[in-house]
């Protein structure tokens, strides 16, 4: 009778712990289509497209460094996703453009979003937002 409370520990424990894998293993490789917008107002909003391989991507849009895509390798981590960017970049741009570092994620069937929040208490300056559909 005493192993019940801990039986039941150990279950919530493991249950909460599959919810971070969820993401990933629901996030399928492939190439998608979609939207960026840098949320500025009214901001351009550019046609890219992105292929996940392994823990590779790769990616290329109708504006140049609108957003800055080439190549690198991301990982998923819960609810974040974190892109490395191996390319070298000239200096004449806006380098938060490049799609490096930590973005929210969010899957939803064969859609795929992710974004970064640029806003803070001192500051109101924009969100990234890229959004996606499976090929």
């Amino acid at each position: 009778m005493r192993e019940v409370p801990y039986i039941l520990f150990f279950l919530l424990i493991l249950s909460s712990c599959s919810e971070d894998g969820q993401l990933e293993q629901k996030f399928q490789e492939g190439t998608f289509s979609g939207t960026f917008q840098r949320d500025l107002g009214d901001s351009e909003i550019a046609n890219i497209t992105l292929t996940f391989d392994g823990n590779r991507w790769s990616g290329f849009g109708d504006y140049p460094k609108y957003p800055a895509l080439c190549k690198g390798t991301y990982a998923i981590d819960g609810k974040k996703i974190t892109f490395q960017n191996e390319c070298p970049w000239t200096a004449e741009f806006d380098w938060t453009l490049i799609l490096s570092g930590e973005y929210k994620l969010t899957k939803t069937g064969s859609s795929l979003e992710f974004s970064r929040d640029y806003r803070s208490a001192t500051s109101d300056k924009y969100i990234d937002l890229y959004r996606l559909i499976k090929d």
